[in-house]
């Protein structure tokens, strides 16, 4: 007598596609790892951005609120880098301002986003996929 399947062919495809797809959802929407490995600077949450600057852009570093020719005001300017700071949400603002900056001062264009959640590293994969050349430093505010 002829052994009775336990599992059919079906239900055994099904279940291994929905486990690959559901830990490529999870990669891709939830478990987010940057292109790069960024080392975040670790600071005290729910602070104005000012703080952030003040404690990230010392003396020895660099030059905050450096005011170009046209009265804009550059966040963190060092020797290498026009820096501007700004909270995860607002990264295409930050990317702008940073990139103007690096035009004015003739320096590399840097944005130091402000995670406030571990959620935020979405905003870090959106700049990488400009691929402009902005170094990105991180700021773990949460």
């Amino acid at each position: 007598m002829a052994r009775k399947k336990l599992y059919s062919n079906k239900s055994v495809h099904f279940l291994v596609t929905f486990i690959l797809m559901a830990t490529g959802a999870y990669y891709f929407f939830l478990g987010y790892v940057p292109q790069k490995w960024y080392e975040p600077q670790t600071m005290r949450p729910n602070q104005v951005e000012s703080y952030y600057v003040n404690q990230w852009c010392t003396p020895d570093f660099g030059r905050r609120e450096a005011v170009l020719w046209d009265m804009t005001r550059v966040d963190c300017l060092t020797k290498d880098y026009a820096i501007e700071f700004d909270f995860a949400k607002k990264w295409a603002e930050s990317i702008g301002q940073a990139l103007y900056y690096s035009k004015m001062t003739g320096k590399s264009p840097a944005v130091v986003l402000i995670l406030t959640s571990a959620a935020d590293y979405r905003y870090v994969k959106r700049i990488e996929r400009l691929d402009s050349g902005i170094k990105i430093f991180l700021v773990k505010a949460y």
